[in-house]
């Protein structure tokens, strides 16, 4: 297993790529401290990281304010006594469709706030623990809305935003012994792409998706396991020398 002994803090664990995250990584070996402003989604992904043979604390509360990114860390280092891995992958999506300038400043607020300053606060309160023992590695979730015309003005802001910040970063962690990367969803089939928190049918999520697949050279949608293996290796060993890049998974999107 390639993450035995390690200590990870997930964000947005409630659904989606965070919870196939804390799946693989229990899988993998690792304890888990989990962070989520949805407590019963929360509580389902700690049952199936127990399930998996996972030991996880959750803390219910939202990641985009100081005070719950330091509960995060202290409630690793109370239960587990280490932190070491960071996974900042909390995000939400504008409602759609909008145009940048129809936008009420409320919405563009809120995803910029979630999305991209939840990945500053989170860090500010990770990184100094990571520098005291020496090593860490932080994955951040931007998404292909960072180079592409796809999502909305205000998430492809705030996913640009994450994707700087990361090789910014990189410079100053990587004397530290701490590596920091991004990857970068295409059209994944989570509850946020389906639709479903929009309220659509079934039927309708998969008229969507099918939609979406035919954008894609390997003519599907993209899983939430697809980037919980990403986000693995990038946390992993493996990814050793890795530090400052994008790891982009989206079937080809991008280059076709």
């Amino acid at each position: 297993m390639r993450l035995t002994g390690r200590v990870a803090i997930i964000t947005g664990a409630s659904s989606g790529f965070g919870r196939a995250t804390a799946v693989r990584f229990a899988q993998e070996g690792a304890s888990l401290v989990l962070g989520d402003l949805d407590g019963d989604g929360g509580r389902e992904t700690l049952a199936l990281v127990e399930h998996a043979g996972g030991a996880a604390e959750l803390v219910v509360g939202d990641v985009a304010t100081a005070d719950v990114a330091a509960a995060l860390v202290a409630r690793a280092l109370e239960r587990f006594a280490l932190l070491d891995m960071l996974v900042n992958n909390a995000g939400i999506a504008p409602p759609e469709p909008q145009r940048s300038w129809d936008a009420p400043e409320e919405s563009w607020d809120r995803v910029l706030r979630v999305n991209l300053k939840s990945v500053y606060l989170c860090c500010r309160a990770v990184i100094p623990e990571m520098i005291r023992h020496g090593s860490g590695a932080i994955v951040n979730v931007a998404s292909i809305a960072a180079t592409r015309a796809v999502g909305g003005a205000s998430y492809a802001a705030a996913k640009g935003g994450i994707l700087s910040y990361t090789r910014f970063v990189s410079r100053e962690l990587a004397p530290q012994g701490i590596r920091i990367n991004c990857v970068s969803p295409g059209y994944m089939r989570t509850p946020m792409s389906t639709g479903e928190r929009y309220g659509l049918t079934e039927a309708q999520q998969d008229a969507r998706m099918e939609h979406f697949a035919q954008r894609v050279p390997m003519r599907r949608s993209g899983a939430a396991g697809d980037i919980a293996d990403a986000i693995v290796y990038l946390a992993s060993n493996e990814a050793g020398y890795v530090t400052g890049q994008e790891l982009i998974v989206d079937g080809g999107y991008t280059v076709g």
